[in-house]
């Protein structure tokens, strides 16, 4: 909710709190246990970024974000917690928000497809769960679709690299490094393994225009509001590695893209990532290298990231020191190492005098939270213990129905829906291979004669023989 140009989360003791929108492209966390409000504080921001003019992106694991796309109902417990925050209930504007699905596997949304060329062999490399020798090889393969102008579309296209590659390895190895079959092998079993989750769905053509997830929609009145992109990923969250990737391959795509802006009055979009732990678990020093890089740079692309999860500790630490905005909602104490985290969570927020922190953050109701964003010079706030507003849109997920709906009246419908299948490495190796059997069948097919008694004869099949000589000890069939 927007409130004199600024994003109205919550309201403390001491007032409103609010998150300027000039500094919202800072990045930022929203943390705590399952069950304590992370959902409404996710959706209080999305709205109020869409009201901005300011497009979204939203990871959807449990589908409850898809009733964005309908108002709001108002209820007697709305109404109490509207009162709590000082907000008006009869002014309290419910709403619908101008939203696009989009789903990798094509089922709940417009397919999102990328080629395994834009993935790339370090994102690929974390997708298939190899290991370094095996992504050395992926490297390799890469190098030598590139040098040889085989183009890496979808993953028919890679099998047949993994092929040539294999087939050729003392060729290539004395080029670029150790090809090992063992290596290859185990390749081919990762990528069987990925076909059979449904990378055969996501790797491909059309591929995503990132550029469609920066679109604004025009309301009547003339004003703007930007587009909710929903990733619905409660089947693509059953296989976290594919997971994690995607939502890498989508950070980086937008980091190669878009120019510098420098400091902006609000951001270009902003991107919401569930279940943020995943990001991080099993990543390799390149990649998280990678990640590092792109988090602390793409700020100044104007582009803000924001990231979900129970702990704030499954954050990486130097991630973490990016995040300037924070909401963190309960965190539970059972054990020693929960009141570790509870200690380490405290300590991040720049202290209030009017409560103890650590004891706040377990103390907490549901659809309360600590707060602190970037003042206007880009200082950490002093933390609040605030009641988070309400959302606008419809708390849950809406019918199958309503989202089918959605999708079909959606002005990107009909862009991705048809799977394209272009010239790529698998259809140039093929016809490669036929030309040279041709070759080699025509090679074996072509008469050979024999001198006999001074005339040359033909050899022939033995079937065609019409006569058998002796030749160097050898019976010849002949015309």
């Amino acid at each position: 909710m927007l409130q004199d140009n600024r994003i109205w989360v919550g309201t403390s003791a001491g007032g409103p709190v609010h998150l300027l929108p000039a500094m919202a492209n800072r990045h930022g966390l929203i943390a705590g246990a399952t069950g304590t409000g992370k959902t409404v504080s996710l959706k209080v921001l999305a709205e109020s970024f869409s009201d901005l003019g300011v497009p979204v992106f939203l990871s959807d694991i449990k589908s409850d974000l898809s009733g964005m796309v309908k108002p709001g109902v108002r209820s007697d417990s709305l109404d109490k917690r509207l009162r709590g925050c000082g907000a008006d209930p009869e002014a309290f504007a419910y709403k619908a928000y101008p939203t696009v699905f989009w789903d990798v596997y094509a089922e709940q949304g417009h397919p999102i497809r990328a080629t395994v060329e834009q993935m790339g062999p370090l994102l690929l490399s974390r997708m298939l769960s190899l290991n370094e020798t095996q992504s050395g090889v992926m490297n390799i393969l890469f190098r030598v679709a590139r040098a040889e102008g085989y183009a890496l579309r979808d993953l028919q296209d890679l099998k047949a690299m993994l092929v040539h590659i294999g087939e050729n390895a003392k060729e290539y190895t004395l080029t670029y490094g150790n090809v090992s079959s063992a290596s290859v092998g185990a390749i081919q079993r990762a990528v069987a393994i990925l076909e059979d989750q449904g990378g055969d769905t996501f790797f491909g053509e059309p591929a995503l225009d990132i550029g469609d997830w920066l679109r604004v929609a025009q309301n009547e009145d003339g004003t703007e509001q930007g587009v909710i992109n929903i990733l619905s990923a409660d089947r693509l969250f059953n296989n976290p590695t594919m997971y994690s990737t995607f939502l890498l391959w989508m950070l980086t795509s937008l980091y190669d893209r878009l120019p510098e802006r420098g400091d902006a009055k609000k951001p270009l979009i902003v991107f919401f990532f569930d279940e943020a732990h995943l990001l991080f678990n099993n990543c390799s020093r390149a990649l998280m290298e990678k990640i590092e890089q792109v988090v602390r740079l793409i700020r100044s692309k104007g582009v803000g990231v924001y990231f979900i999860t129970q702990n704030p500790a499954d954050i990486p630490m130097t991630i973490l020191g990016q995040l300037g905005n924070r909401i963190q909602h309960a965190l539970r104490a059972y054990t020693p190492l929960d009141q570790k985290a509870v200690k380490v969570a405290a300590q991040t927020f720049r202290t209030n005098p009017a409560f103890d922190t650590e004891e706040a953050i377990t103390t907490l109701k549901t659809g309360e939270a600590l707060v602190s964003f970037l003042d206007e010079h880009g200082a950490p706030g002093i933390v609040e213990r605030a009641t988070i507003l309400p959302p606008q849109s419809f708390m849950g997920a809406i019918a199958a129905e309503e989202r089918e709906q959605c999708i079909a009246e959606s002005p990107l419908y009909g862009v991705y829906e048809e799977a394209v299948d272009s010239e790529g490495a698998f259809e140039k190796l093929s016809a490669q291979k036929k030309a040279q059997e041709a070759a080699q069948a025509q090679t074996t097919q072509a008469p050979r004669f024999l001198l006999v008694n001074g005339v040359l004869r033909q050899v022939v099949p033995v079937e065609q023989a019409r006569e058998f000589v002796q030749y160097n000890g050898n019976l010849w069939p002949i015309l």
